[in-house]
């Protein structure tokens, strides 16, 4: 299983269990997506299984995250480092 979620409180929690690669990014970040269109919760915070994704994982981040600020649902990184948090804040660093 590549990833998992749950909802609790009007937040939706996703679970990346690995790293992921080019085969699987794409399949990852629609995942996420579809996730956050079903539940429309009013946070997302996605659980990352390294403090420093690989770039297919941030890859995908940073494409949830984008969907995620169009629909103003704030999306947050749990597990990662505090530079991979500042790259998917809107001013980047």
């Amino acid at each position: 299983m590549l990833i998992s979620h749950a909802v609790r409180h009007d937040v939706l929690y996703v679970t990346l269990h690995r790293d992921l690669d080019v085969t699987n990014r794409a399949a990852a970040a629609l995942r996420i997506e579809v996730l956050v269109q079903a539940h429309r919760p009013a946070r997302v915070v996605v659980v990352v299984p390294a403090a420093d994704p690989s770039p297919a994982t941030f890859s995908a981040l940073a494409r949830a995250h984008r969907m995620c600020a169009g629909l103003g649902v704030p999306l947050t990184l749990s597990g990662a480092n505090d530079r991979t948090r500042r790259l998917l804040e809107p001013d980047g660093a």
